[in-house]
């Protein structure tokens, strides 16, 4: 009797702990879909495409300019006199003389400055993640928008200004500030906007873009192409000719996340491309429930973002077809490069995850 006893005292046990593991496995799903700040959609990765390059080593030779006074360098831009200009995330513009001299030019403030184009009139505009595009100068700091349609512009991310003042400028999100969460959501937030400064208005071009990043002019101006960062494409928007207002793809497929996007002397384009997932972990991309664990818990992102990993710049001429392609597949040298920018026969190279810019020989690479 006392055994069966026991066995029944046992039994009762496992019930009532089988029962609170559940209630606490249940209680810990709820509350990840209750914060998580995402909606998310599943999310198709590109196949390895049979035209992409193979893999190289070529920018594991780069050179470190500025190293130690530059914090995260995403962006670069040249003015008419050949001075580097540079937005760093601890608030300073600063710019390179042709002396080689640094200088600590503008300090704005804030972690906030990405995306640098230079202006016909001198100075340089900036995109500012919390106030919109702001014009740097000799005489200061000006913000040249900050809404569009009543709406606050939140995620200013790259610019570009044509011949006529026209000013083109991205818009990551207006959802996230946190780029993985967008990606890990799969909606697209993003827009492509137009700033008039004659009138003094802001106008959106295009709307639900997949994380709208690099924004660029054709040589010719007559079209715009912009990066989709989680959708592995550029769009060409066109501003001239019959096709006018009209979109098409001009390059899908990439091997990486397209992130700025510049015009080479030669008319094609150089793309910075990064690593959104880790190997291994593309699987994560195919569960809702994953999706909300790592939105919820944001301090995962760093096992499946692959970002810091390696770095990848693509050459696509005018047409959309990749010429060229250098890598760091490792990140042992350079990782994370958001930016590629040629300019006197040298290709200079953004980073958020370096305290230098990258500077690489075109003629020997």
């Amino acid at each position: 009797m006392a055994g069966n006893n026991a066995f029944g005292n046992l039994n009762i046990c496992i019930r009532a702990s089988s029962t609170v593991i559940l209630a606490c496995i249940l209680a810990s799903a709820f509350q990840i879909f209750l914060f998580s700040p995402i909606s998310p959609d599943l999310l198709q990765l590109p196949q390895p495409s049979s035209a992409a390059l193979l893999t190289n080593k070529k920018l594991q030779e780069v050179a470190k300019i500025g190293e130690g006074l530059l914090d995260k360098p995403e962006d670069v831009c040249f003015d008419g006199e050949g001075i580097l200009y540079t937005a760093t995330r601890d608030g300073w513009i600063k710019r390179l003389h042709r002396n080689g001299s640094w200088e600590d030019w503008r300090l704005i403030g804030g972690g906030s400055l990405i995306g640098v184009t230079p202006t016909r009139t001198g100075g340089i505009i900036v995109c500012d993640i919390e106030k919109g595009l702001l014009k740097v100068g000799e005489d200061g700091v000006s913000v040249l928008t900050s809404h569009v349609n009543g709406s606050k512009i939140k995620f200013a991310n790259d610019v570009i200004e044509a011949a006529d003042g026209s000013v083109y400028f991205s818009v990551a999100s207006t959802e996230f500030v946190n780029w993985y969460l967008d990606v890990l959501e799969a909606k697209p937030h993003g827009q492509l906007l137009k700033y008039d400064p004659l009138l003094n208005e802001t106008s959106i071009l295009l709307d639900n873009l997949a994380f709208a990043n690099g924004v660029a002019l054709s040589q010719d101006e007559d079209f715009l192409v912009v990066c989709e960062t989680w959708k592995f494409r550029c769009l060409k928007y066109w501003l001239k000719g019959e096709r006018k207002g009209r979109t098409e793809t001009f390059i899908d497929n990439l091997p990486g996340g397209p992130d700025n996007i510049n015009l080479a002397p030669d008319g094609s384009f150089w793309i910075a491309l990064i690593k959104v997932t880790s190997d291994g972990f593309e699987f994560v991309h195919t569960s809702k429930a994953l999706k909300h664990l790592l939105a919820t818990f944001p301090k995962l992102f760093q096992l499946v973002k692959g970002s810091h990993k390696k770095a990848s710049v693509v050459k696509v001429a005018a047409d959309g077809k990749i010429i060229d392609k250098f890598d760091d597949p490792n990140g042992k040298v350079i990782s994370f490069v958001t930016s590629a920018l040629e300019f006197e026969d040298y290709l200079y190279l953004g980073s958020l995850n370096t305290n230098f810019i990258g500077k690489l020989p075109l003629k020997a690479a």
